[in-house]
């Protein structure tokens, strides 16, 4: 049985949706990014993103779901538990404005990880974005701002190394770094990598050595000229 929960003129909401077991159950959606990080895998409370966790048949008209049709068709009694299977497994409904937002962000992501992780190999530098753009453009990539984005991301690249050429390797480098600049040197590395070797010389300079994937190689030559006022040493292994 559907239960009215309020009588209220026709709203509009944003919408997670699912059906299932020949019922309609919606959830109403207060933030639609944790919504979709939710839905991509995102360990989140749903209160982080749910005006509340109340299950409806027909949101709009304020028909609450009962506890029968939920456990019948969703298959538990755990009011959570249900919110969770609704939105992982239903469809977020979006208006036309967030839709056209959400996709710009997630091609901008795919075209940033591109850039910042890879290099053309013929030249080693990474290809400039209107080339990775283009790329995609040619290859008639479609792209789901719901899909997870590590799935995404792998196809997107399958599909435009066909147009273009791509290298992931990451390159290891040695890095010498005079005593003057060490202290404020280090640091500024600390802060930008989690992980490399260091060894620290009796004469007060550093040895650092560390990964960086292709695309990034450009700001950390960058990065280390500027600290060390070009003076530092630096060695690809």
């Amino acid at each position: 049985m559907q239960q009215r929960t309020y009588d209220k003129e026709r709203v509009s909401f944003t919408l997670a949706r699912l059906k299932k077991g020949g019922e309609n159950f919606e959830v109403v959606i207060s933030d639609v990014d944790k919504a979709i990080e939710f839905k991509q895998g995102k360990e989140l409370n749903p209160t982080e993103f749910l005006q509340s966790t109340t299950v409806f048949q027909d949101a709009n008209r304020g028909l609450k779901a009962s506890d029968d049709v939920i456990s019948r068709a969703l298959g538990t009694k755990n009011q959570e538990s249900a919110v969770k299977k609704i939105i992982r497994e239903g469809e977020l409904h979006l208006t036309a404005d967030q839709r056209k937002k959400l996709s710009e962000e997630r091609r901008n992501q795919i075209i940033e990880h591109i850039q910042r992780n890879s290099v053309d190999p013929k030249t080693g530098s990474p290809h400039p974005r209107t080339r990775v753009e283009l790329a995609m453009d040619e290859a008639k990539v479609s792209l789901d701002y719901q899909e997870k984005f590590e799935t995404q991301i792998e196809r997107v690249i399958n599909e435009i190394r066909k147009i273009i050429p791509l290298s992931f390797e990451k390159i290891k480098l040695k890095i010498t770094i005079p005593a003057q600049y060490a202290g404020s040197a280090y640091s500024s590395l600390k802060s930008r990598f989690k992980n490399f070797k260091e060894e620290w010389l009796n004469d007060g300079s550093v040895v650092v050595e560390l990964e960086v994937v292709g695309g990034a190689k450009a700001d950390l030559y960058s990065l280390i000229s500027k600290v060390t006022n070009g003076e530092a040493e630096i060695t690809e292994q």
